[in-house]
């Protein structure tokens, strides 16, 4: 009897020791559904999914063709595709096309499609489906849509068959292919606004409205499969809450953080570094007073040191700029800018006094609250503006109000913040401030910069297009259109286990290569 109950008591020890070591003791859930220890090691999840924090919600339509925000581009490369796509080097290649040829006058592009590419849907894709896409992105008819100015340029646009689309343009262009990136959309479908559908490895799965979106590899997908099941992406605008949802293991990748919050990360995490390619700047708006004045304009410009801005908020980290294009573009980059103004306190009160403001004036500066970075430059430029006489205060502002109030309303005097390029060409960023731009928020105008840029539109000679884009970009300079500082470090915390974070030239987060360790 003794025996039997010494074996029975033996059996209940095991039993708890074996207990003990499937998910109690020193191991603590994450919200993405993996274990970590409570120390620094990692092991692989028994679920193949991430939780990425970002810092704002996406535009209240998920429709490629209505995007507005940079934040939603960047999420949803993800989802959708084009007929040719971006690769990190800065190159364009072939996407849901699967080869194309250019006629020898330049001006008949014939693409045909991979054979069998599926829609997030199930349907097959069609060259009924790329002529939609376009024309959509051509007529801008529909309500929301974003019209792509370059497709003015298509005088033929057709389906030949089932895989081939022919496109003819009226002039020669160095550009064109590159805005074919434009997402290729089901033309037999209405629900791109809320359950959108692409091509891309990821689908879409669900969205609740400031708080998350969830996206599910895409098992039907043409190309190199994305490494993970699931992503959730946790829409966290208040910098000290994603802080602290980093150091508790809600979140396991975060891009966009600034040097402070790395520092605050501990040993848990990996640092990728590599720029967020953005022009950042306190934008002006050119048809409010003071800013009407060049003068004033480059006023501002000769009292700010934007070397010290990037030491006192960034601890070094970031590129200097001079104009509204930034060094991952190359041959257009023009670096004689970056040093056009450099901080003269005297030349400043000088011009202002010259423009009728002997004793400064006081401005606003309107700044993205969810976006420290931004709010950590305005505070530096605060600084080193009262040293000429201006006093600059902060408007906090809601990331929803800034882009309503003013991106589209136009309604500010200064405001910090990060313009990017939709695709790798030069004229994405600089054709915003023609005069008559509908995304010319600055309200800059100026007749030689017209001018300019018609002349690149005529132009199909490569070097003479990029001499011309040059020149457009010191126009912005000497002309003090805004006060340009940088293009911002990007540093991403990745937790330790994740591997596979890459960086292309335009403001996208690919989120196919991020993977766990074997």
């Amino acid at each position: 009897m003794k025996k039997r109950i010494l074996s029975l008591l033996l059996l209940m020890a095991l039993l708890c020791t074996v207990l003990s070591g499937c998910g109690g003791g020193s191991t603590t859930q994450g919200t993405s559904g993996s274990e970590q220890s409570s120390g620094s090691a990692q092991t692989q999840p028994a679920a193949n999914e991430i939780t990425v924090g970002i810092a704002q919600d996406l535009d209240d339509s998920l429709d490629p063709h209505k995007t507005v925000k940079a934040g939603t581009r960047e999420v949803m490369f993800n989802v959708f595709e084009g007929l040719m796509k971006p690769t990190p080097d800065g190159d364009l290649i072939p996407a849901v096309a699967e080869s194309y040829t250019v006629s020898e006058d330049r001006l008949t592009y014939t693409f045909t499609l991979r054979d069998g590419v599926k829609f997030h849907n199930g349907d097959t894709v069609t060259a009924e489906d790329v002529v939609y896409s376009i024309n959509r992105c051509a007529a801008a008819s529909e309500t929301g849509i974003v019209q792509v100015e370059a497709f003015s340029a298509i005088q033929e646009l057709k389906a030949v068959d089932e895989r081939t689309v022919s496109i003819t343009i009226a002039e020669p262009s160095n550009e064109f292919l590159s805005y074919l990136t434009v997402a290729v959309l089901p033309a037999d479908y209405d629900q791109q606004d809320t359950a959108p559908v692409g091509t891309g490895p990821f689908k879409f799965v669900s969205r609740a409205a400031q708080d998350s979106v969830v996206l599910e590899k895409f098992d039907g997908y043409w190309g190199t499969p994305a490494y993970l099941d699931k992503v959730t992406l946790k829409i966290i605008e208040n910098a000290d809450t994603l802080m602290m949802s980093l150091q508790s293991g809600a979140i396991d990748l975060c891009s966009h953080l600034t040097s402070t919050q790395v520092a605050q990360l501990g040993d848990d995490f990996d640092v990728a570094e590599g720029t967020m390619n953005l022009v950042q700047a306190m934008y002006l708006n050119n048809a409010e007073k003071p800013f009407d004045d060049v003068r004033v304009r480059q006023a501002l410009c000769c009292a700010v040191d934007k070397q010290q801005i990037i030491d006192l908020a960034f601890d070094g980290y970031g590129s200097p700029i001079g104009s509204s294009m930034y060094p991952a573009f190359g041959k257009y980059f023009d670096d004689s800018l970056t040093d056009y103004y450099t901080r003269d306190v005297d030349k400043a009160k000088a011009l202002l006094a010259d423009a009728g403001y002997p004793n400064g004036f006081d401005m606003t500066i309107t700044v993205p609250s969810n976006y420290k970075p931004h709010m950590d430059t305005a505070e530096v430029l605060v600084q080193q503006l009262a040293d000429i006489g201006v006093n600059a205060a902060i408007q906090p502002i809601e990331w929803e109000s800034w882009v309503s109030d003013v991106y589209a309303g136009r309604q500010f005097q200064s405001t910090v913040v990060g313009v990017d390029a939709s695709n790798m060409t030069a004229r994405a960023l600089l054709e915003r401030f023609t005069s008559a731009y509908g995304k010319n928020f600055i309200n800059y105008s100026s007749d030689e910069y017209d001018r300019l840029f018609q002349q690149v539109l005529a132009s199909s000679d490569d070097e003479e297009q990029t001499a011309l884009y040059k020149q457009m970009e010191r126009n912005l300079t000497e002309n003090a259109a805004n006060v340009y500082i940088q293009d911002l470090a990007d540093l991403v915390a990745v937790r330790k286990g994740l591997e596979g974070v890459t960086f292309y030239p335009i403001y996208v987060l690919d989120l196919s290569t991020v993977r766990y360790a074997a």
